[in-house]
Order: C-alpha cells, then sequence, then structure tokens
C-alpha cells in the first residue's frame, strides 16, 4: 500500500469500529450498564439510533430500490429543518441559560456562546480538512487493489463528517432535559437517512456490489454512538464545559447543515421542494421543543 495512505481515515475509522463492537461487547454486563451515569447511558441509546437510522437509509440499495431525486431531496430538506430548529431551541438557548446560571451577564452570556459556535464550527472545518473526499470514487484511473482503499477513503470522509453529530447528541443529553434530547437525537437521525442512502447509492453507482456498498454505509454511521459518549463524558467531567459543549455541538450543527445539508438538497434543482420541506422541518421541531418540549 502507498506510503501516502498509511495514516487513511479508513484506517482510523476501522480503529474506531473495534473500539464501538468492543464496547457494545461490554455492554453487555449489566453491571456495565448499571455503572454509566443516566446521561452516558441516555447519549449511547441516541447515538446509536441515529447509527441505525444511517443502516436504515441503505436498504434501498440493498433491495436494489431507489427513492426519485426529488423524494431524496425532500427528505434532505426536512432533516436539514429539523436539525436547523433543534440547533437553535435544544443547543443555543440553553447554551445561554446554562452560562447565565454560571453567573454570566447577558453579554458576557452571549458572546460566550458566539465564541463557542465558531468553535465548534472551526473543528468541523478542521476535521473535513484531514479527508478529501473529491474523485475518491473515480475507478478509471486506478487498479482493482486500490478499490477497497479509495471506498474507505469515501466512508472515512463520511464518517468524521458524522463525529460531531455524535457529540452533538451526547452533549444534548449531559446538557439540556430529556425530552429536549430527544428531539434533537431524532432530528439527526431523520437527516442520517438520506445521508446513508446517499453513501451506499454513490459506492453503488461507481460499480461496487449491493451488500458492499450498504454495509459501507452503514459502518459510516457507526462512529455516531462513539461521539455521543465522548461527549456526554465530557460534559459530565466538569459542567462549566457545559455552555462551551453545547455551543460548539450548535456551531458543528450548523455548519454541516449549511455546508452539506442545504447544498445537496438543492443540487439536483429541486430548490422550491427542498426549501419547503426544510422549513416544514424547522416547524415540526419548534413545536416539539416550544409547546411539547
Amino acid at each position: 500500500m502507498p506510503r501516502s495512505i498509511s495514516f487513511t481515515p479508513g484506517r482510523l475509522l476501522t480503529a474506531a469500529l473495534i473500539a464501538g463492537l468492543c464496547a457494545l461487547v461490554a455492554m453487555r454486563s449489566p453491571d456495565l450498564l448499571a455503572a454509566m451515569p443516566p446521561p452516558v447511558y441516555h447519549a449511547l441509546i441516541g447515538g446509536l439510533w441515529a447509527a441505525a437510522a444511517t443502516a436504515v437509509g441503505t436498504l434501498p440499495v440493498l433491495l436494489s430500490q431507489s427513492f426519485s431525486p426529488r423524494t431524496y431531496d425532500a427528505a434532505l430538506g426536512l432533516g436539514g429543518g429539523i436539525m436547523l430548529a433543534a440547533t437553535s431551541f435544544s443547543l443555543v438557548l440553553p447554551a445561554i441559560a446554562a452560562s447565565k446560571g454560571a453567573g454570566n451577564t447577558p453579554m458576557a452570556a452571549s458572546l460566550m456562546v458566539g465564541g463557542g459556535i465558531l468553535l465548534g464550527m472551526l473543528v468541523v472545518m478542521l476535521l473535513e480538512r484531514l479527508v478529501r473526499s473529491d474523485n475518491v470514487l473515480d475507478n478509471s484511473k486506478s487498479d482493482q487493489a486500490n478499490t477497497l482503499v479509495r471506498a474507505w477513503l469515501f466512508v472515512g470522509a463520511v464518517a468524521i463528517h458524522n463525529i460531531p453529530e455524535g457529540m452533538a447528541i451526547g452533549v444534548g443529553y449531559a446538557g439540556v432535559d430529556l425530552s429536549k434530547a430527544n428531539a434533537l437525537t431524532t432530528g439527526i437521525a431523520i437527516q442520517d437517512i438520506p445521508e446513508g442512502m446517499v453513501v451506499a447509492m454513490a459506492l453503488r453507482v461507481a460499480g461496487y456490489g449491493r451488500l458492499f456498498s450498504a454495509a459501507l454505509g452503514t459502518l459510516s454511521g457507526v462512529v455516531e454512538p462513539i461521539g455521543a459518549v465522548i461527549g456526554a463524558l465530557l460534559i459530565e467531567a466538569s459542567a462549566a464545559l457545559l455552555p462551551w459543549g453545547l455551543a460548539g455541538a450548535a456551531g458543528a450543527m450548523l455548519y454541516v447543515i449549511c455546508h452539506d445539508v442545504v447544498p445537496e438538497a438543492q443540487r439536483r434543482g429541486n430548490y422550491g421542494t427542498a426549501s419547503f420541506s426544510l422549513v416544514v422541518g424547522f416547524i415540526i421541531m419548534m413545536v416539539l421543543d416550544t409547546a411539547m418540549g
């Protein structure tokens, strides 16, 4: 294997998958589950739900079925709207409240949260620079031996994108009430369904088998429960990190929405459908957060 890919995201993802599998095996011990702080336990379950939603998105490829581009864009827009409202009502507002609760003035609290949002965005941008997914599915200029490597590079890029989503789930369960955290997880999970589908479809179109494409699409979401547990543990370790954690998760989510979800939903020209679905998703989550949360 070439030296230039000796530390590929695929290998890092493999290590994460092994760690995740070991954690899931260890979870079979009732004593370990009982020893988990409730926020960490809920974060793990929420992360697993998000990973399961990614797996559900690969089913059309596995079953040789497909959705119309308009349906796909509507689902992506709906998930983006839900994530946007969840970012506002489940992360930003609780972050400001937590900062005020720590004794900061309204201005200081708002500036702190603003800084946390910028920090969260910069972290995701840095993670994305670790891997370039452009052209990794181009089979025209490479031999069969490198096909698997490029597939893992693509999955690694998507997995890196999923890390902040998983951490947002964990921070949510550690920092806000359970109903708001559940709403946030729901929004991320809905967005993960079309995300899993696009990963599997991209691999399938590039010539990979149905089972292989669906399997790698599913694996791209496995990092979410790992990220969720890490996010919850960080907040559990220090309550002072709560405003920063919530704000950082909000910044990561906003970047994902603006940089990935919205452009992808409108890439095929279904602007009206994607925008309408985004507004509907925002309204649904706003009602869940403010009237029923």
